[in-house]
């Protein structure tokens, strides 16, 4: 699932390219999402000018004039796509097809677990996806103090909460364990375990770690690509995401004793990290 990285860079790509535009036309060729979009979608949203696009956790909302705004979600696998003018053939998997007078937005999904709904713009703090959402992880109030405070009383492992988006949202899988890596704290620890030094390392490593994902272009693994088609290339920088076995950066332990990064599974997500430099 592309994580708050990934979808900043979509966000970015797509305010470049649209912010302003006419929407011409809006098709439609699966509705069955994980939201299923209702039938009266095209017509709302036809005619409308696009004013803002904005990232909220893991959500693009893209506000028109019409007071409507969109909220869209890529659910596993959904991929977005710029293109100068419609393509006269349809890739499989292209559900939407938005076509403006800056160019044609395609929405792809193969595994359709992505949300796509238009509803009106001043309901925004009623809409039901975003009421629990907790603070965003790169903004101000997202310090040490802050996640002292949501780690009180949290017997749970420090990475299964921070996966927790009604604590901290925008994170997943893969910048969990990079954020823990960077702040050199084990993933199976109990929050409640943290101290307010430790939390705030960690706060600190959060941001430093999504921040250089986004110059990156976010981490392609599998299906993620940018709007151009381009892959992210923070995959690269992975310290210890998928890399099993293998040294962590500035590695001080020997690999023939240690066995390198190891794999572990909390919460039902694969989990990575270096015994010898987390604690």
């Amino acid at each position: 699932m592309p994580e708050l990285p990934e979808v900043e860079t979509i966000k970015n790509a797509l305010k470049k390219a649209f912010c302003g535009a006419k929407i011409k036309k809006t098709e439609i060729f699966c509705r069955r999402f994980r939201v299923p979009i209702p039938n009266d979608t095209e017509t709302k949203i036809n005619g409308g000018c696009i004013i803002s696009f904005k990232r909220i956790a893991k959500y693009i909302l893209v506000r028109l004039d019409n007071n409507l705004s969109i909220l869209w979600h890529l659910g596993m696998s959904g991929r977005v796509k710029i293109c100068e003018k419609r393509p006269e053939t349809l890739s499989k998997h292209d559900h939407i097809v938005i076509t403006t007078d800056k160019g044609c937005l395609i929405f792809n999904d193969a595994r359709r677990f992505g949300m796509f709904v238009a509803f009106p713009t001043d309901k925004l703090t009623q809409n039901p996806f975003l009421q629990k959402l907790g603070i965003d992880a790169l903004a101000d109030g997202c310090n040490g103090n802050y996640l002292y405070q949501k780690f009180q009383n949290r017997q749970t492992p420090v990475k299964i909460v921070l996966l927790d988006q009604q604590v901290v949202c925008g994170i997943g899988n893969i910048y969990a364990s990079e954020a823990l890596f960077g702040a050199r704290i084990l993933p199976q620890r109990p929050a409640a375990d943290l101290s307010k030094k430790e939390c705030q390392q960690l706060a600190e490593s959060i941001k430093e770690v999504l921040h250089k994902a986004i110059e990156a272009g976010g981490s392609t693994l599998k299906d993620y690509r940018q709007p151009d088609g381009s892959m992210g290339y923070f995959q690269n920088k992975h310290c210890v995401y998928n890399k099993t076995g293998q040294r962590c950066p500035n590695c001080i332990c020997d690999i023939n004793k240690t066995g390198g990064i190891r794999k572990i599974v909390l919460g039902g997500r694969s989990t990575f990290y270096c015994e010898t430099l987390q604690k």
